[in-house]
């Protein structure tokens, strides 16, 4: 090899600099192995139910327990008041937002350590986020796998485009954990019915919206959303999962009627 020759293991990718648009290209036409095709992501959200205390939290895990026998799940958690509490902190004492991320994903994994000891009657199990591939064995094995919603980045965590909170929370984790997985269904439980064009407890006369796409709701920018905006971002580019659900985790009967795929709250299609 002469002194400035660069060294390449042959392979279809040599001499590519990977940014290449012909490349991505080509291929976006490769299928992607779906690991878990029978499972639905079922996030629990920290500031909608968990916060909302034992009256709606353990007839919740007692639902979700019966129904993990019947269906294959993954549940998420999200961190609710206390992250607010320690973005506010932070914030205020002008941390970056990788740093904001780190103290974020403390709480929604307090929240995974309680809902896996809630659903310890229906095999519960703690499932750590880099420990992400042992999925299928323990569903083989008949446990209820949990694990927290935020995104590992971590101090890597992207720049928002406004302001200093991080973008990838714990929707956005439940949504890319069900692309990574090739799961049927990612759903998200909040404590309102679905998505509305304001916020139904702010404006009664607010409307429900049962079916959108993720451009049309990006077109109308709404003031504020009961899911993250970058949810839509990412659910534009989703290989696997083709829309994210948003239902009431309030009542009782409507994860069962999502599980079993019917509309249950709102739709948001890629």
């Amino acid at each position: 090899m002469g002194e400035n020759e660069r060294f390449d293991v042959e392979n279809k990718l040599r001499g590519e600099t990977l940014v290449r648009k012909g490349l991505m290209k080509k291929h976006a036409r490769v299928e992607q192995l779906k690991l878990v095709p029978d499972l639905n992501v079922v996030k629990i959200g920290g500031h909608g139910i968990v916060d909302f205390g034992r009256d709606v939290v353990l007839p919740l895990m007692e639902e979700i327990g019966e129904l993990s026998k019947k269906h294959k799940m993954l549940v998420v958690t999200g961190g609710g008041a206390r992250v607010r509490h320690i973005l506010d902190i932070g914030i205020d004492l002008r941390m970056p937002t990788g740093v904001l991320a780190e103290l974020a994903g403390k709480i929604s994994e307090q929240n995974a350590e309680i809902v896996t000891l809630l659903l310890s009657r229906w095999n519960g199990s703690r499932l750590k986020p880099g420990d992400l591939l042992d999925l299928p064995t323990m569903l083989h094995l008949g446990l209820l796998p949990v694990i927290h919603g935020t995104p590992p980045y971590g101090l890597f965590e992207h720049p928002p485009e406004l302001g200093l909170i991080p973008p990838h929370r714990t929707d956005t984790g439940a949504l890319l954990m069900a692309e990574v997985l090739g799961a049927r269904s990612c759903i998200l439980m909040k404590n309102v019915d679905g998505l509305f064009t304001e916020d139904p407890r702010v404006n009664p006369d607010a409307e429900l919206i049962r079916d959108i796409t993720a451009d049309e709701l990006l077109e109308m920018d709404m003031e504020d959303m009961v899911m993250e905006r970058k949810v839509l971002h990412l659910l534009k580019d989703s290989s696997n999962v083709k829309e994210v659900m948003v239902i009431n985790g309030h009542k009782r009967g409507t994860l069962e009627r999502a599980l079993n795929g019917e509309n249950a709250g709102t739709i948001i299609r890629a």
